[in-house]
C-alpha cells in the first residue's frame, strides 16, 4: 500500500487525528474544518458506520480509487475524476515579489467567501486550522490564497489555491504556492495536490511547478437518504 492511498484516512488517523469524528469505522474531519471523509476499506460494513456519522440527510465527500457505485440509502450529488500529483522536481521556483501575508482566523470569512466564488474543493470557517494559509489582498479585500490540508507522515497537500475572476492571470496563485511549497520541503516533507482531471490548465501549470501525476481518482459527494438508517444508527 502506498502512504498516499485512502489519504483523507491517513490523515485522520495520524498527523490530524485531533481533527477526526469518529463513528463505528468511519471517520470524518469535524465539519466545519472540512466535509471530507474516509472509510478503511469502503466495505458494505463501512458505509454502515458512514450512516451513522453523517445521519439522515446528511451529506460527505469522499476520495474513491473508482467511481462511486449506486447503493441502497445513499445518492452521489456532486463529485468528478480527479488526478493526485506529487512534487517530483526538487528545484523550487524562485522567490516572487509578490506582497502576501499569513492568514489566520480573523481572515476566516474572507477564506470562505473567495472559496464560495471559485470552488476549489471544501472549504469550511476552520480549515485554516489544518496548516499554513497565504493570501493576497487587494485595496484591503482578499483576492487570492493558497494553503495546506491533508497531513500525512512525509507528505503534505497544497490546496484551496485559487484567485477572484477579477484579478487572474497576475501569478498570484503560482507565488502563493510557490512559498507554500518551499515551506513544506524545508520541514523534509514531500508536497502534493489533488486536481479536476479535465481542469486541464491547471494540470499544465502544476506540472511545470514540478508535480507529477500519480493516480487517477474520483471525489464523491454523497447524500444519506432521509428516511434511510443504517444498523449503527439503531
Amino acid at each position: 500500500m502506498h502512504p498516499l492511498d485512502n489519504i483523507i484516512w491517513q490523515a485522520l488517523t495520524t498527523r490530524q487525528s485531533e481533527f477526526a469524528e469518529t463513528f463505528g469505522s468511519a471517520k470524518r474531519f469535524l465539519r466545519d474544518v472540512t466535509s471530507l471523509t474516509a472509510l478503511p476499506d469502503y466495505s458494505e460494513q463501512d458505509y454502515q458506520s458512514l450512516a451513522g456519522l453523517v445521519g439522515p440527510g446528511g451529506t460527505t465527500g469522499l476520495f474513491l480509487e473508482a467511481p462511486f457505485e449506486v447503493r441502497p440509502g445513499w445518492e452521489r450529488i456532486a463529485g468528478a475524476p480527479m488526478l493526485e500529483m506529487v512534487y517530483e522536481n526538487g528545484s523550487l521556483p524562485s522567490a516572487s515579489d509578490i506582497a502576501w501575508q499569513e492568514l489566520g482566523p480573523n481572515d476566516s470569512p474572507d477564506m470562505v467567501e473567495l472559496a464560495t466564488l471559485t470552488k476549489p474543493g471544501p472549504f469550511g470557517t476552520r480549515t485554516h486550522e489544518l496548516g499554513t494559509y497565504l493570501g493576497v489582498r487587494r485595496e484591503g479585500k482578499l483576492v487570492a490564497m493558497a494553503g495546506e490540508r491533508l497531513k500525512i507522515p512525509g507528505y503534505t497537500e497544497v490546496s484551496a489555491v485559487c484567485t477572484h475572476p477579477a484579478h487572474t492571470g497576475k501569478g498570484y496563485a503560482q507565488a502563493l504556492m510557490s512559498e507554500i511549497m518551499r515551506r513544506i520541503v524545508s520541514r523534509g516533507e514531500t508536497p502534493l495536490l489533488h486536481v479536476r482531471e479535465d481542469n486541464h490548465r491547471a494540470v499544465r501549470v502544476y506540472e511545470k511547478l514540478g508535480f507529477r501525476k500519480r493516480v487517477l481518482m474520483h471525489f464523491a459527494v454523497i447524500r444519506r437518504d432521509t428516511a434511510s438508517r443504517g444498523k449503527l444508527e439503531d
